[in-house]
This record gives structure tokens, sequence and C-alpha cells, in this order.
């Protein structure tokens, strides 16, 4: 029997300094490193230019302006005279303004959910598989796309006249109510129904959060018996709890903004620019009014700067209040 061998590798003479290592030899030189991140760092903000000029020259710096007009007295042709809170103090104790919010607060509080529940209806039936299923929600879409434009405002404003299609139907069922854009107490409706025409793009949303809904759900809750009543109120308003969210807040916002179908139906330019007896007297449509038709941008740039605390202040609340209703998948609210 031979004895073992051992083969180690002689390593007599070597130090810790001459034992080969692995990896690179060198780490790189903070100095290059540094000069590569100026690079990417330039080539970043290079990118991101035209987005910040825009920014800067579109959104921030008429922003700051509009917030120093808004306490000066400003007609556009003069230079802006510091007046502090007057704008304000005259905005508050104005009947015009305060009946433009009524109006604005009746189209939000109506409008919105009205068109949310078609939005959702709509959309409870396309989820379900039907024949032509890709045509019907191009169809109930359309019109989110074309519904802001002037032209459907003329078009709608022309359907509710005198003696047009609602006139005539009304008519036809006994009803001589005249048009509705002639009425200061009818028109308002004639705006409600244009935006709940436009329901197509929360009803996209909406199937969205459908179809994330598990199918097993549905199941079982028929193995227990449960009605479609019951399983709508209890598994699918509860599971699309953050898109009901999503979209009422958005709508919120869309509905205190409404300037153009006001301004368009009710009128235009004009002595009754924002409708008969001031029917379409929204926000906005008084605030253009007292900006480029009265010439007082200083008093439009308070009444636009308490329109965004306005929105903020619904935002915040809405927010606040989903603690209570919004389920998230976690479990959580």
């Amino acid at each position: 029997m031979g004895s073992a061998v051992t083969h180690a590798p002689a390593r007599q003479g070597l130090t810790e300094d001459s034992v080969p290592r692995r990896g690179p030899a060198h780490s790189p030189r903070p100095a290059a490193s540094a000069r590569r991140g100026r690079r990417e760092n330039l080539a970043g903000y290079l990118f991101m230019s035209p987005w910040i000029a825009g920014f800067l020259l579109l959104t921030a710096g008429p922003m700051a302006a509009s917030l120093y007009f808004a306490f000066t007295d400003y007609n556009l042709f003069d230079a802006p005279r510091w007046i502090g809170l007057d704008n304000f103090s005259e905005m508050f104790a104005d009947p015009r303004w305060r009946h433009s919010v009524r109006i604005t607060l009746w189209y939000v509080v109506i409008g919105t959910p009205i068109k949310l529940l078609a939005a959702l209806g709509v959309a409870l039936l396309l989820a379900q598989k039907r024949r032509g299923q890709a045509f019907y929600r191009a169809a109930f879409y359309a019109p989110s796309l074309i519904g802001a434009s002037v032209s459907v405002a003329i078009v709608w404003k022309a359907i509710f006249s005198d003696d047009a299609i609602v006139d005539r139907t009304q008519k036809l069922f006994g009803i001589d109510a005249g048009g509705w854009t002639g009425d200061p107490d009818l028109i308002i409706y004639s705006l409600v129904a244009l935006t709940v025409w436009q329901f197509g793009a929360p009803m996209v949303i909406f199937l969205a959060g459908l179809k994330q809904v598990p199918r097993e759900l549905y199941e079982a809750a028929d193995v227990d018996g449960a009605g479609k009543l019951r399983q709508f109120w209890n598994i699918t308003l509860p599971m699309i709890s953050p898109v009901l969210f999503f979209n009422v807040l958005l709508e919120t916002i869309h509905s205190f903004q409404i300037f153009s179908s006001a301004y368009i139906v009710g009128g235009g330019a004009g002595g009754n620019a924002c409708g008969p007896a001031d029917g379409t007297m929204v926000y906005t449509c008084y605030l253009y009014v007292q900006g480029f038709e009265n010439s007082r941008m200083g008093l439009a740039s308070a009444m636009a700067w308490m329109l965004l605390v306005a929105v903020a202040l619904v935002t915040a609340v809405l927010f606040w209040s989903q603690k209570r209703w919004v389920h998230y998948e976690e479990g959580g609210r």
C-alpha cells in the first residue's frame, strides 16, 4: 500500500500581494465616472427641455401671473393696479357670481351621477359576451371623442330649439313646453343630457374593472342562492369600487370645468352669452364674461383661483371618503 500523495501547489516565496486576483485589476477612476454621470444627466435634461419649457411658459408662468392679477385691477390694456382683496370682496357680493355657483353645483350634483349610472349600466350589458360586442363598444364610446367639440354643441342647440326634434317629440305626447334652449328653466337640462350622452369614457373604464372581477365569486354566490341584485351589491360594487372612485373623481372635476357646451348652447357672444336669463351661467362661463367681455381680468383671475381652491377641497373630501367605501384587493380600504 502506497502512502497518500497530496498535490498541493507550492506557495513558497509568494507574498499576499503577489497572489493573482480575479476580476478587474483597477476600479474606474472617480473623475471619469463623475464625467459620465454628468453627460447622462445633461442628455436627460436635453430630452426633457421641451416639456420643461412648455411647463414654465404655458403653465407655471401663467399661473403665477394670474395669482398676481387676482389682487389687482387689470383690464388687459392698462398696467395692473394693486387693490388687495377687493376682487374677492366684490366677487362674494355679486349676485350673478352666487347664481353661477348654484348653477354649477346643480350641474355637478345632477349630471355627474346620472352620467356614471348610464356608464355603469351600459358597461354591465357590454361585459356579457354577445354578437357585435366590439361594434357596440365603439358606438357607445364615440360620443366621448366628439362630444366636447363646438360643432356638436351647435347641433345639440339646434336639436333642443323651438320646433326641432325634441320639441316635436314632446308634442306627440301632449307636452307643449317648447324648445329647451329658449327656456331659462329647461336649458340646463339640455346640458345635462349632453354630458350624459358622453358616457363612453367612464364606460370603458368600468368595463376594464368588471373584467377583473373573479368569476369564482359569482359561481360561489350562485351556489349559495344569491340573486343578481344581491351579487351586484355584494360582489360587483365592492370589487370595482376603486374604478368607481376614479370615475367619480375624474367626472366631478370635469363637471366643474364645463364651458364650451354651456357657452355655445347658451347663445355664445352677445347679451345672452350664458343662456336666456343666465340659464347656463356656469362658473367658467361667468368667468369668461368678466375676463373677456367686460375686460376685468383681475376679477376673472380671482374667480379662477377660487375655482381651483373649490375643486381642491372637493377632491380632498373624496379622497377622505374613500376610506369608508373603496375596497382594495388586499382587503384594506
